[in-house]
């Protein structure tokens, strides 16, 4: 078998693959870990949703697997340093869906900041986000449609991200003014993070920061909320100065009863809603099946191009690709 499909892909997508490959949809393995890693044995490539966890004991039984595509969601639960040490490539497209997220984003500081956002109760007069001065954390492909945007309504737009050094060109080519992080938290009235998720930054946005910000300040994170310190988050928003949030990605039992979480006021959690909408899932998923097609048309062992991509050169074509 050449490829296994677990995720639902659109009609044209699934026909132009299966007019060059041997196909296996089968989207009941989903939530199958077995059976997913039974038909995983013979394939030379995988496009998994992101309820399926890819690690280092499910890539033993793929000897001949190639590639790993993900349309949707992140990559959080794909081992990647096992995919390399297998020779497997994760394959996504972060770009396809900058658009999408940006929008979200926008959307989510005017309903925090106007309070109409359907949990948040009880914030001070609205404001305008032409006036405020937002911050970015991360300056990932949705960052760069984020600082279009803010300038166009008028806002001031500052920016943090701990892969990338101040002089950095990429700050004055997306018009974003580099700041510390400590100076980011003191003076924006809205923060939006989009910070690529990596253990080494698991609970950044902690104690060392979160109590510093301006008061009522208001926040959207479409980013693993494994970058928060969950006691820090919780007391900003109960008594501390942080008027509001929202987090669009959330850990499975991090609301649960007893965490610090689970009584935050003035929180506000969507299941991933940033990147989905019927045009970015296109452009991601082409981008996903024409580089796996790539990488099944070439003998093992050869590569087109670098998988390593850093902040600072990120491609500036929408839906150009992300691998790992």
């Amino acid at each position: 078998m050449d490829l296994l499909i677990v995720e639902a892909l659109e009609p044209e997508l699934m026909a132009w693959l299966s007019a060059r490959y041997e196909l296996r949809f089968a989207p009941e393995l989903a939530f199958d870990r077995i059976g997913f890693r039974e038909a995983l044995e013979d394939a030379r490539a995988a496009i998994v949703p992101a309820s399926v966890a890819v690690d280092a004991q499910t890539l033993r039984v793929a000897p001949d697997l190639r590639a790993i595509g993900r349309v949707s969601a992140g990559i959080e639960n794909i081992d990647l340093d096992a995919c390399a040490r297998s020779g497997v490539e994760v394959v996504r497209s972060q770009n396809a869906t900058a658009a999408a997220e940006a929008e979200f984003m926008i959307g989510a500081l005017l309903a925090l900041m106007r309070r109409t956002a359907p949990s948040i109760e009880g914030l001070p007069v609205t404001r305008e986000l032409g006036s405020a001065r937002v911050g970015l954390i991360g300056m990932t492909p949705p960052a760069r449609v984020m600082s279009q945007l803010l300038g166009a309504f008028g806002a001031r737009v500052v920016g943090y991200d701990p892969g990338l050094h101040a002089s950095d060109p990429v700050w004055s080519r997306w018009r974003v003014e580099s700041v510390g992080l400590r100076e980011l938290f003191e003076t924006c009235d809205a923060l939006c993070v989009q910070l690529g998720y990596f253990s080494r930054w698991r609970g950044l946005l902690g104690d060392r920061w979160l109590p510093h910000g301006k008061p009522q300040q208001v926040m959207v994170s479409i980013s693993h909320s494994g970058l928060f310190d969950e006691s820090a988050l919780a007391a900003a928003l109960n008594g501390g100065p942080m008027a509001a949030a929202w987090l669009d990605s959330v850990e499975p039992g991090m609301l649960d009863e007893g965490r610090p979480l689970a009584t935050a006021p003035n929180l506000q959690v969507t299941p991933r809603l940033a990147s989905t909408t019927r045009e970015s899932r296109l452009r991601s998923a082409w981008v996903v099946v024409q580089r796996i097609d790539e990488l099944l048309s070439r003998p093992r062992g050869e590569r087109a191009f670098s998988s390593t991509t850093s902040p600072g050169a990120l491609p500036d074509r929408p839906g150009d690709l992300v691998s790992s």
